[in-house]
């Protein structure tokens, strides 16, 4: 996801640098004008603003708070823009470390997948203060579409957790209607576009139907990032002494893939998972 991102931001006539722990997903930015940094800290110190897209809290805490983190070559005054989806508590916890150095952050996770992405067709739930988010908006809207400030420190990453409930769910509901319809010995792709013409449409079946039509479950998004952000869901609502079900029997299916050695395949392939239950198809 980052490196779409970034290229939409150096096609907007931007002036970039980037860093990567791994260098050689650097080059294509870099073969098209971006400056490759030597770490996060070199990057901070030649950068007014920032942006992270990494996997997870750990891993955006090593990129900023790290030895050769962020908040060492930050100058005051610099805007970190963390687009990873992250539990809402540590974002708030890392944008207070950084305030104390004079260092602005809003939490920007993003939904739409590789193809928003790439688009610049992004829907961007930002956190943070309202001046951070004024000046942040013009790059932000080089990447989505869709650009809304939900709310303080920590309102986009609870807003993303929302995000993935939704789509995970809707996941759930297209893996089991493709499934009845497999099981039924009728044809997916006219059943798919059936569905597109009712009250069953949805991005889903529109975007990732075709996955399971042509029984290609290469990611896209893979079943352990889902699983990573629906475990912040169940931390988030369990604070809350809130019960999701649904998201349960999600985590549950994509628990089977991953014990099938599907963790990095598309989390569509919760379908396989369903046939599997009626020994429709073979691990």
């Amino acid at each position: 996801m980052g490196a779409p991102m970034a290229a939409n931001i150096l096609a907007g006539g931007h002036s970039l640098t980037v860093w990567n722990r791994s260098a050689q997903k650097m080059t294509p930015l870099i073969n098209a004008g971006a400056i490759a940094a030597e770490s996060p800290r070199a990057l901070a110190a030649s950068c007014d603003i920032i942006f992270t897209m990494v996997t997870d809290g750990p891993q955006v805490r090593e990129v900023v708070l790290g030895d050769e983190g962020i908040i060492h070559g930050a100058r005051p005054g610099t805007l970190l823009i963390d687009c990873s989806s992250i539990q809402p508590e540590v974002t708030r916890e890392i944008g207070a470390l950084l305030a104390e150095k004079g260092i602005g952050m809003l939490d920007a996770p993003v939904s739409g997948g590789p193809e928003g992405a790439t688009n610049g067709k992004l829907s961007i739930m930002v956190g943070g203060s309202a001046d951070d988010y004024a000046r942040a908006l013009p790059i932000l809207q080089m990447l989505g579409s869709t650009v809304t400030h939900v709310g303080p420190a920590g309102a986009g990453q609870l807003v993303k957790l929302c995000n993935q409930i939704a789509t995970s769910i809707n996941i759930l509901a297209m893996c089991e209607a493709m499934a009845l319809a497999k099981a039924g010995g009728l044809d997916l792709d006219m059943v798919r576009t059936v569905l597109l013409g009712g009250a069953a449409q949805s991005w889903m079946l529109q975007n990732w139907g075709p996955k399971i039509v042509n029984d290609d479950f290469t990611p896209g998004f893979t079943v352990s990032n889902a699983q990573k952000d629906l475990r912040n869901v169940q931390q988030a609502a369990q604070a809350l002494t809130l019960p999701l079900p649904g998201t349960a029997i999600v985590q549950q299916l994509w628990r089977a893939n991953e014990a099938a050695g599907e963790a990095e395949d598309s989390n569509v392939s919760m379908y396989k998972a369903i046939l599997r239950m009626a020994s429709l198809q073979e691990k």
